[in-house]
């Protein structure tokens, strides 16, 4: 034990003298704060031009160029469209066994169910294409170009809540602030239409209980110029794209270049990445004022082809007119369109709200991929058709009367067409009861990784550092499921 007393005098003046030397610099980083420098600069390499990639990227050939998702907001039932069971058929309502739900985590609304009645699918089910691959009625135009698709029937998630799995399954996290999947792509590959945006947001449907969320097309940390731009439903898919009244288009052109000259020199202060994406968001909004009225006129597309796409095509802001403008925003080489579908919650009433929930979406999903392979787009285009998680084989509710099927995250179903996907491919098997994977199980990381690398990209190399820390879209996890290439 040392001898020396503590003194409180000496102590007070070795904190005084710790504030004095530590205080400029402690002050200094909350100036940089206040002024918009990042005290810890970021090492994020973000290309001058604003439509450019990474230096590198494509790490490796790609097999598509483009992507086009449709996501089903809401949880698209696997056991009423593609995930045949004879025995839900042969067991309606029967108790699914307990062995069989063993360990499976269930949401709140169906852990006070005393029973959990097995129910059958709601539509028909039979053998389409030359794969005779088992598909409902109430997907029979998907199953007429089902030898185009590669299903896989064992995606599966830890998330069994709307919100949380929506993020997880477009960011790769349960909590907002994360990139979307479009924008690491777009921060990646960058795009090759200086005319339109990178990354194109559409939606359509119901929302009933579950709302869309900006948070799957965010940015997240990294400039806001990477997020997707959401196109409205209606005539006029941006607001406020033209000039106003008593402005010509050489007046907009002054005033953007006098805001340039400004913003750069301000930039060049302040050292703020989203000054430059300001910038950049200006000038692609005077490049939609000519670029976006041409896209959303479809007068030019002949009946035979908006024919393949339904009766709905001809109505703004349906899912078949998202489709077909996702078709022509392909065409233009644009990198990402996400063409989002509301109204799949289906807690109530599955017997009548799935079949005409499939009706607005399946035409319009077998037509984009008939006319994309027409017009020998198909080849180096994915369309990704996914959800967030899928429904239960059993009944939520009282089984003869309005009864729906739960959320469930143990396995769903998601396929994909052209980009390199192996076409007419059925990848994984479920269990006789379609709840538990029984072989070759994708993870939501394995497919983000697999879309990837699609897409030339390795998700091991695609990294964003923020707050300290590299981050992925796969995170520390995901593995390239190499099974579903051509």
């Amino acid at each position: 034990m040392s001898g020396k007393r503590f003194d409180p005098a000496e102590f007070d003046q070795a904190r005084r003298a710790f504030i004095l030397k530590t205080g400029v610099g402690l002050g200094w980083l909350t100036l940089a704060e206040l002024m918009g420098t990042p005290a810890f600069a970021q090492q994020n390499p973000i290309p001058a031009d604003g439509h450019a990639g990474l230096p590198g990227f494509p790490n490796h050939p790609p097999r598509a160029k483009r992507i086009i998702y449709l996501h089903m907001l809401g949880a698209f039932s696997q056991n009423d469209t593609f995930d045949y069971k004879p025995t839900l058929e042969k067991m309606h309502g029967e108790e699914l066994p307990s062995s069989v739900m063993a360990g499976r985590r269930l949401s709140t609304m169906v852990k006070g169910q005393t029973s959990y009645p097995i129910v059958g699918p709601v539509a028909k089910f039979k053998r389409y294409g030359k794969t005779g691959t088992m598909v409902s009625d109430a997907m029979q135009h998907v199953g007429g170009i089902i030898d185009e698709v590669c299903l896989i029937k064992t995606m599966n998630t830890e998330h069994v809540n709307h919100d949380p799995a929506s993020k997880f399954l477009h960011t790769g996290f349960q909590i907002a602030g994360r990139p979307s999947t479009g924008a690491w792509v777009t921060y990646a590959l960058g795009s090759t239409n200086k005319d339109l945006p990178r990354f194109v947001v559409m939606s359509s449907g119901n929302p009933g209980g579950v709302p869309i969320d900006a948070s799957t097309w965010a940015a997240g940390f990294m400039p806001s110029h990477y997020q997707g731009v959401q196109f409205r439903s209606g005539q006029a898919p941006v607001p406020y794209i033209e000039s106003p009244d008593g402005h010509s288009r050489k007046d907009r052109r002054e005033l953007l270049d006098a805001i340039g000259k400004i913003a750069t020199l301000q930039g060049k202060v302040a050292n703020d990445p989203e000054i430059p994406s300001r910038i950049s968001q200006y000038e692609m909004a005077y490049r939609m004022q000519e670029s976006i009225p041409e896209i959303a006129d479809i007068s030019d597309e002949p009946d035979h082809v908006l024919d393949l796409y339904g009766p709905d095509v001809r109505k703004p802001g349906t899912f078949a007119r998202n489709c077909l403008l996702a078709r022509r925003l392909a065409e233009r080489d644009v990198r990402y369109t996400m063409a989002v579908h509301m109204g799949w919650d289906h807690h109530g009433g599955i017997a009548a709200r799935l079949p005409q929930t499939c009706k607005e979406i399946d035409q319009p999903t077998a037509g984009l991929i008939t006319d994309l392979k027409q017009r020998g787009l198909l080849d180096d285009t994915l369309v990704v058709f996914s959800t967030e998680f899928g429904r239960t084989s059993f009944a939520q509710g009282t089984l003869k009367t309005n009864f729906g099927r739960d959320h469930h995250g143990g396995n769903f179903c998601v396929f994909m067409a052209g980009g390199g996907a192996k076409a007419g491919l059925t990848y994984g098997e479920t269990d006789d009861f379609g709840y538990n994977i029984v072989k070759d199980g994708v993870h939501i990381h394995d497919l983000n990784a697999t879309i990837l690398h699609m897409l030339g990209i390795d998700h091991l190399k695609l990294t964003y550092r923020s707050q300290g820390r590299d981050f992925r879209l796969t995170d520390v996890h995901g593995s390239v499921v190499k099974g579903v290439f051509a």
